[in-house]
C-alpha cells in the first residue's frame, strides 16, 4: 500500500534582499544623464569612498555597472594626482584589529 501525505505544502516567501523589496536604488549618474564620471570632481567622488578609504561597491552605492567602473577608474587616478587620499587619515591604532593588543604590556 502506497503512503499518503496530509501534509500542506509548505509555502515558502520571496524576499529579495530583506526589507527593502528586491528594488535597487537608481544610477545618481544615469539619473542626472552623466555620460562620463570626471577624476576632477572630488566632492562627488567623496561619496563613493567609505570612510577608510576603499571605493564602496554597486550594491551600496547603487551605481550602474559602466558608471561604477569609471568612478573606480576615476577615484583611482584622483589619488595618482593626490586629490583624493589612499587611506583614511588620523585613525586610532587602539581599534579592534589595531597594534594596542594583547601582548603591549607585557613584562
Amino acid at each position: 500500500m502506497a503512503k499518503q501525505r496530509n501534509r500542506r505544502p509548505v509555502r515558502r516567501r520571496d524576499r529579495k534582499g530583506g526589507p527593502s523589496g528586491g528594488r535597487r536604488k537608481p544610477c545618481p549618474y544615469c539619473k542626472d544623464k552623466i555620460e562620463h564620471v570626471d577624476y576632477k570632481d572630488v566632492e562627488g567622488l567623496k561619496r563613493f569612498i567609505s570612510e577608510k578609504g576603499k571605493i564602496r561597491s554597486r550594491r551600496i552605492t547603487g551605481a550602474c555597472r559602466r558608471h561604477q567602473s569609471q568612478i573606480a577608474r576615476a577615484v583611482k587616478r584622483a589619488r595618482e594626482l593626490a586629490l583624493l587620499p589612499y587611506v583614511a587619515e588620523g585613525g586610532r591604532e587602539d581599534g579592534p584589529r589595531g597594534r594596542g593588543g594583547r601582548d603591549r604590556d607585557r613584562d
